[in-house]
């Protein structure tokens, strides 16, 4: 196996709700936003289809008042620095969010395409 090509760094998860907002914009599109504002890798956002947070509420996709604020998970692999500068954005900004940081090796595979 040839890992030459394996950086090591961050996965960087928030949870928030699908409806959560920061700034008339939501969470999950603030952290894309402020991530691709500041060059970092790419970013992600995965909707659940059902959970329950800290304060104990199941949201589940089958109870249709519930549906519209299911919880989402925002992934990103980074650099230890980017990972650091991005959770200062997210706590200058006093966005409510839970996050989860671990290690990780990651690479890219095949060819670097242009824009």
């Amino acid at each position: 196996m040839n890992q030459d090509n394996l950086q090591q760094g961050v996965h960087l998860t928030f949870y928030c709700h699908v409806r959560a907002r920061h700034d008339g914009m939501l969470v999950s599109q603030w952290l894309l936003e402020q991530a691709r504002r500041d060059g970092l890798g790419g970013g992600s956002v995965f909707r659940a289809i059902a959970g329950f947070g800290r304060h104990g509420v199941l949201r589940e996709e089958q109870f249709f008042e519930l549906a519209d604020d299911l919880p989402v998970k925002v992934e990103f692999l980074l650099r230890e620095s980017q990972a650091d500068l991005l959770l200062e954005r997210v706590r200058a900004a006093g966005i409510d969010t839970v996050y989860a940081r671990s290690p990780a090796n990651y690479g890219v595979l095949g060819a670097a395409k242009t824009r």
